[in-house]
C-alpha cells in the first residue's frame, strides 16, 4: 500500500484536493490544486473550486449533533459515515464538473465537519481538552484510491495547543511580505485571524479566534424570518437598520475578548442559545429586525478591531478579508469606518474568499505527505512543531 504513497511524493507536481466543511454548515466546498514542492519552496495553482449544497434533512441531523443535549451516541456514529459519503460524491462532482477524471487526484486534504470543540480543559463538568472532526476518509480513500489526509487537529492538541487556528501555516507561506505587516482575517462562522509581521518567519506568525464571524449574524436572520433566510445577504437588513450602542457596550465586555493569545473558540460560546438570548433581549427592548442585525453586524466588525489592536502590538497595515463575511457589504463598511488600517479582500489581491479554506487544507495535506510539521506553535499554543492529520491510503 505504500507504494501509493511514494507515487504521489515523487511526483514533481501533483494534483491535489481539499474538502472542507465549517461551522456554519454552508456547503461541502472542494478545491482542486495542482502543487510544486513543500516547505519554503512550495507553490500551487487553483485548477478548480466549487461549492456543493448540503440537503436540509442532512443540515438538520448536523445542527442537532452540536448540541451536547440534542446529541447521540448511534446519531452520532451514523452521521459520521454519512458525511463521509456525502464529502465522496461531493469531490467526485466537482471533479467531474472541472473536466477532470477520479484518477486524477493524487491526494486529498479533508478537514471534516467539526462537532465540537474544547480548546481547554473544563475539569469543573469533566471535559478535557478535544475535539470532534467527522466525515469518514476511509470511505474518500476507496472511492479516490489516494493518500487521504484528515483530522488534521488532534495531533496540535497532543503537544497542547487549541488544535487551532491551522490555516496560519498556509498563511505565511503564500501571503509574507517584506514591506507591511498583514492580517488576514478569515470571516467564517467564526472570525480568525493571522498576523504576518513584515520580514517575519512562521516562527513569527500571531494567530487566533477573534469571536464571532457569520455565526450570529446568520443566526439572527434564521430565527427573525422562522428559517427562510439564512443569512443577511450583502448586509442589505443591517444596513438598513440603527445599532444600538448600549446593547453593543455590554456585547463588548464579552469575557473571550480579553482572554489572552493564543485562543480559539466556536458554538459553545456564539452558537444558537447565546444567540436566541440575545434576539429575546433585543425584541423585548423593542428594537426592529434591521436594528438587531445592524448591531450584530457592528458587533462582529468590532470584536474583530478590538482583538487586532489588543493583541497586535506592531500594528496593522492591511487588513486581508476572506470567507463568507467579505461579501456582507456592512461588514466592511463597519471594518473600513472602525479599523485603522486598508480594507481589501482576497479577491482584490488576487485570490478566492470562497476557496482559502479548502486550499488551505490541501496544501496542508500536501506538506503532511512530505513530513513537513504544519502547525504554528505561536498561534495554537503547541510546544513544539508536529505532522498534522491522520493519513489513510
Amino acid at each position: 500500500m505504500l507504494h501509493k504513497l511514494l507515487n504521489v511524493t515523487s511526483k514533481p507536481e501533483r494534483i491535489g484536493m481539499g474538502i472542507m466543511s465549517g461551522t456554519s454548515v454552508d456547503g461541502v466546498d472542494v478545491a482542486i490544486v495542482s502543487v510544486k514542492g513543500s516547505g519554503e519552496e512550495l507553490s500551487y495553482k487553483q485548477l478548480a473550486f466549487d461549492t456543493v449544497d448540503i440537503p436540509q434533512d442532512l443540515k438538520k441531523k448536523i445542527f442537532k449533533q452540536f448540541s451536547p443535549a440534542e446529541s447521540s451516541v448511534d446519531k452520532l456514529c451514523s452521521l459520521n459515515f454519512e458525511l463521509g459519503q456525502l464529502f465522496s460524491t461531493s469531490a467526485r462532482t466537482v471533479v467531474e464538473k472541472a473536466g477532470f477524471s477520479i484518477e486524477d487526484i493524487d491526494f486529498i486534504g479533508s478537514h471534516g465537519q467539526t462537532i465540537y470543540h474544547i480548546p481547554v480543559d473544563r475539569h469543573d463538568v469533566g471535559l478535557v481538552k478535544s475535539t470532534l472532526q467527522i466525515g469518514e476518509a476511509s470511505v474518500l480513500a476507496e472511492m479516490f484510491q489516494c493518500p487521504v489526509v484528515s483530522d488534521f487537529r488532534v495531533r496540535d492538541m497532543a503537544v497542547g495547543g487549541e488544535g487551532a487556528p491551522l490555516v496560519p501555516y498556509v498563511d505565511h507561506l503564500l501571503f509574507r511580505s517584506d514591506a507591511e505587516n498583514i492580517a488576514l482575517q478569515n470571516i467564517g462562522g467564526i472570525g480568525n485571524v493571522t498576523y504576518l509581521p513584515k520580514g517575519g518567519s512562521a516562527s513569527d506568525v500571531i494567530a487566533f479566534d477573534t469571536g464571532p464571524g457569520n455565526m450570529i449574524m446568520d443566526e439572527v436572520m434564521n430565527i427573525l424570518t422562522q428559517g427562510k433566510s439564512r443569512f443577511d445577504k450583502n448586509g442589505e437588513m443591517a444596513g438598513m437598520g440603527t445599532v444600538h450602542h448600549e446593547i453593543l457596550k455590554e456585547l463588548m465586555a464579552h469575557p473571550y475578548l480579553s482572554i489572552p493569545v493564543p485562543k480559539s473558540t466556536g458554538r459553545e460560546l456564539f452558537g444558537v442559545e447565546y444567540t436566541r438570548n440575545l434576539v429575546d433581549q433585543m425584541l423585548g427592548m423593542g428594537l426592529t429586525s434591521e436594528d438587531i442585525l445592524a448591531t450584530v453586524t457592528m458587533f462582529t466588525a468590532m470584536t474583530i478591531v478590538d482583538q487586532l489592536n489588543r493583541f497586535l502590538p506592531g500594528g496593522v497595515d492591511t487588513l486581508v478579508v476572506s470567507g463568507g463575511g467579505a461579501y456582507n457589504a456592512t461588514l466592511l463598511h463597519n471594518l473600513k469606518e472602525k479599523g485603522n488600517f486598508a480594507v481589501k479582500t482576497q479577491e482584490d489581491l488576487g485570490f478566492s474568499s470562497d476557496s482559502k479554506e479548502a486550499v488551505a487544507f490541501a496544501l496542508l495535506a500536501n506538506e503532511t505527505l512530505f513530513g513537513v510539521p504544519n502547525n504554528v506553535p505561536t498561534a495554537t499554543g503547541a510546544a513544539k512543531q508536529v505532522v498534522l492529520g491522520k493519513l489513510t491510503i
